[in-house]
């Protein structure tokens, strides 16, 4: 199998990118469908906000109406002060309950809106061609569904509404402030200038290593999931050593970038916390000292006299608005954070998925009065659908002939591996292709599929150009067994059904018969209904391949791909699994990739390939006479190494 193009790194050592512009408008695009909701929750932050800032002015009320008349009375009269403290307790328990309420509708809108975007991405990732799995690695995918995900629910839920109440908080606080003092309130706002300049500092240092840290951590899961894939490996060439300095260096990445994002995040709030005492004690003594002096004091309701409950007010106030600052701050930093996560996940939508402008169909068909007529039952019979532009269509029977001419194949862009192939199956035949690894065998095989398209030349399927094909058809007209068997969490019957998600279980059966899988399955603890987790880990491998070969005996294709499919089993097994193959292929076209030339004397074509050539082709007994390549290798030995 030739080499696919290297998997892009994407750990700590790539280049840093900030989220891409509209990300927050397509965000907000997913969570429209929460128009109510979220108009309920802006309504919640607003009365929520507005408590605040009333509660703090109804203290100066509270304290010059109630508190202080009641100084140095004999019998002092407290019911107007209950009902005052009753009203401001009403007042924090209007606040606390918006508050509850907007939290609770947030987790719904939350939700829903990641439930949105990970079925879009999965949907989505289903379109994709097999060239972006080729070069992202797993690990790193996986990462846009779990931790980007994660920031992007701790954005919607919390840091969002957080934001977007503390934003109302402070314009509510610095109102209420102009409406006790405006002298003071201008105090207040240039602390606040100098504030904003420090947070910035602090904020916009923090920012860029979030965004590092969100890529790192793909780089580390990749890494992680890949090493997981390889332990046998690792543990066989002891390189567990090597294996922990290169994740050591990734790790050394993702901690560096963590600890200066949350260096910088984490003394963002101390610092304005320190600075909100600070401006706290300055106006104690501001305004303590005009109070004591007598210095007018201009508010929106007119020129009054510092009073104590006023002091006491614009002081809770200040809290208010200072506060919210240092948590809008904070907020900020989960937010990037999360942006650079929907900037990932966004990136993966925008991928562009598998192109297909085929519109040739697989049907089913029939023969009625000598013609060909469509049929929607499964007859085992197929046809080429073929739509004309002046309405008319036409029909092709499927008979699996597949030819190539000249074709030119690169994973990369002027660099080919298969070079001016021609070759041609009738229907019906076995066609081996055999060769060193590298040669361009699997790769082959990879373009029947239309997995990548041919740089030059054609590929023709029953004499129509395979790119007029819809690649869905195309691949349900072939079963491919794999050398890499991949099972799913499910029973042996959900396994062997995949091939043919209809198939009843006495086709499974069958076809696991055929395969020569009926024996050991039987002998599992729960027969056919065995659950098989972890990629079957419970089996061999060569137990794992025979079901696999039973999953492709169930779709009963009318081309067959075998690409090492006896590879993981022993030798006295692959005689008896290859009688059941034989039963399998017979009457279909198949593609054979063999290293065992014993596996394909029978081939009515055995095509021998070198650095993505076709330098031999003929059958068996041809090949020997010509004593050429196949003659040294049949030889030599029978293995291809």
């Amino acid at each position: 199998m030739n080499k696919i193009p290297p998997k892009g790194n994407s750990g700590g050592k790539s280049p840093v990118q900030r989220f891409k512009p509209g990300t927050i408008k397509r965000l907000f695009s997913y969570m429209a469908a929460y128009k109510i909701q979220l108009i309920f929750v802006v309504i919640c932050i607003l009365i929520s906000a507005a408590a605040n800032a009333a509660s703090a002015l109804f203290l100066q009320t509270l304290i010059d109406k109630y508190i202080i008349p009641l100084l140095g009375q004999v019998h002092p009269v407290f019911i107007g002060l209950f009902k005052a403290i009753l009203l401001m307790g009403l007042i924090y328990i209007i606040g606390v309950l918006a508050t509850l309420f907007y939290n609770r509708v947030m987790v719904v809108i939350e939700q829903g809106t990641l439930k949105k975007v990970r079925d879009e991405m999965f949907t989505h990732m289903q379109t994709l061609p097999i060239r972006y799995f080729d070069t992202h690695t797993h690990g790193d995918v996986m990462s846009r569904y779990t931790n980007d995900t994660d920031t992007l629910r701790q954005a919607i839920s919390q840091s969002l509404p957080q934001m977007f109440s503390s934003l109302v908080t402070v314009m509510a606080s610095f109102f209420a402030m102009l409406y006790l003092s405006v002298s003071l309130t201008v105090f207040v706002a240039l602390f606040a200038f100098v504030l904003l300049k420090v947070i910035k500092a602090l904020v916009g240092r923090s920012g860029i290593f979030f965004m590092k840290q969100q890529q790192s951590l793909g780089g580390v899961d990749g890494y992680i999931e890949e090493m997981i894939n390889g332990q046998k490996v690792i543990k066989v060439f002891c390189h567990e050593e090597k294996v922990e300095e290169e994740f050591d260096k990734k790790n050394d990445d993702l901690c560096f970038s963590s600890t200066e994002a949350n260096k910088y995040g984490n003394i963002t709030m101390p610092v304005v916390g320190n600075m909100g005492y600070l401006l706290y004690v300055l106006l104690a003594i501001i305004g303590g000292a005009a109070g004591i002096a007598g210095i007018p004091n201009l508010s929106f309701t007119g020129v009054h006299a510092l009073t104590i409950g006023t002091i006491v007010s614009f002081l809770t106030l200040s809290r208010s608005f200072i506060n919210p600052i240092g948590q809008i701050s904070m907020q900020f930093n989960m937010v990037v954070m999360a942006l650079a996560g929907a900037s990932r996940i966004f990136d993966l939508m925008d991928e562009e998925s598998e192109q297909d402008s085929g519109y040739v169909m697989l049907v089913n068909t029939k023969m009625e009065n000598g013609e060909i007529r469509e049929c929607k039952e499964r007859t085992d019979t197929w046809a080429w659908k073929h739509p004309h532009s002046n309405g008319t269509v036409t029909y092709t029977p499927l008979q699996g002939e597949i030819r190539f001419f000249d074709v030119d194949f690169g994973y990369v862009e002027n660099k080919n591996v298969l070079h001016n192939i021609t070759l041609y199956a009738e229907p019906g035949q076995k066609v081996a292709l055999v060769g060193a690894t590298g040669a361009g065998k699997t790769t082959i095989t990879n373009l029947i599929n239309r997995f990548y398209d041919i740089a030059d030349g054609k590929i023709r399927y029953d004499g129509i150009n395979i790119n007029k094909i819809k690649k869905a058809d195309l691949r349900r007209s072939l079963g491919v067994v794999l050398q890499d068997v991949n099972l799913f969490t499910g029973t042996v019957m959900d396994n062997i059904r995949y091939g043919k998600l209809d198939a009843t279980d006495e086709e499974c059966t069958m076809a696991a018969k055929l395969a020569n899988a009926d024996g050991f399955i039987r002998m599992l603890p729960q027969g056919y209904d065995t659950l098989l987790e972890g990629d079957g880990s419970g089996l061999s491998q060569g137990q794992r391949q025979l079901i696999s070969i039973a999953r492709a005996a169930v779709a009963d294709p009318p081309v067959m791909i075998l690409d090492e499919a006896t590879s993981s089993i022993d030798t006295r097994t692959e005689a008896i699994v290859q009688k059941g193959m034989d039963a399998l292929m017979k009457g279909r076209t198949v593609f054979v990739i063999a290293h065992r030339l014993s596996t394909v004397q029978n081939a009515d074509v055995i095509m021998v390939l070198e650095h993505g050539r076709i330098i031999e082709r003929g059958s068996h007994g041809q090949l020997i006479e010509q004593k050429g390549k196949y003659y040294q290798l049949y030889t030599g030995a029978f293995e291809l190494e």
